[in-house]
């Protein structure tokens, strides 16, 4: 049964049907896909990376169900520079809200790559200040709260500038079979449910 990777861009709506006039969304790709298949979880509008798409069961199963643990793996631009105190109080878990209330986030693994990731431009950019440095995180995390990494970042005092999701699972932008994709590319997968 195929499942489909998609390097889903800025601006577009993890969904097939727009909200309101103008955005886009699934549909806008130059693809035909299937009419059983659905995004399996979900990226904000102004999130970028992978997206799965699929109708198989167990593989929706498989990564959404919270006792199974599966690990989403995202570059994050941050405003500033964390120190390594920073990072440890992402990696135990830091307070958020969620609706109103309260949630300790997981565990979750933070490095600071070097040299930085090299991804395609985005449109529009992010706005650049002189006078306020920037760099990226790779975070992985093992739960998928409503917008959890901005708020997560923001916790510790690093506003979120571009937030990629590059990992789901052994499944990786950058990584064959995936190694070559850019925004708005769609690349079909085979029994991923059993990898």
């Amino acid at each position: 049964m195929p499942s489909y990777a998609i390097y889903k861009p800025f601006g577009m709506l993890s969904q097939f049907t727009p909200e309101q006039a103008g955005q886009t969304t699934l549909s806008d790709l130059e693809y035909s896909f299937p009419k059983d298949v659905y995004p399996v979880g979900r990226l904000d509008a102004d999130s970028e990376g992978l997206l799965l798409l699929t109708s198989d069961k167990a593989l929706v199963s498989k990564i959404l169900d919270p006792e199974n643990h599966t690990t989403k793996t995202y570059l994050v631009q941050v405003e500033g520079i964390p120190e390594e105190s920073d990072l440890d109080k992402l990696r135990k878990g830091v307070e958020i809200r969620i609706k109103g209330k309260s949630h300790r986030t997981r565990p979750a693994s933070v490095t600071m790559p070097d040299p930085s990731p090299a991804l395609p431009p985005r449109t529009p950019p992010v706005r650049f200040r002189k006078t306020v440095p920037d760099c990226w995180l790779e975070i992985a995390i093992d739960e998928g709260k409503n917008r959890q990494l901005r708020r997560m970042c923001a916790a510790v005092g690093f506003p979120v500038l571009r937030l990629v999701r590059i990992g789901i699972g052994p499944i990786r932008l950058g990584e064959a079979p995936l190694e070559n994709m850019a925004p708005g590319a769609v690349q079909q997968l085979d029994n991923l449910s059993k990898k």
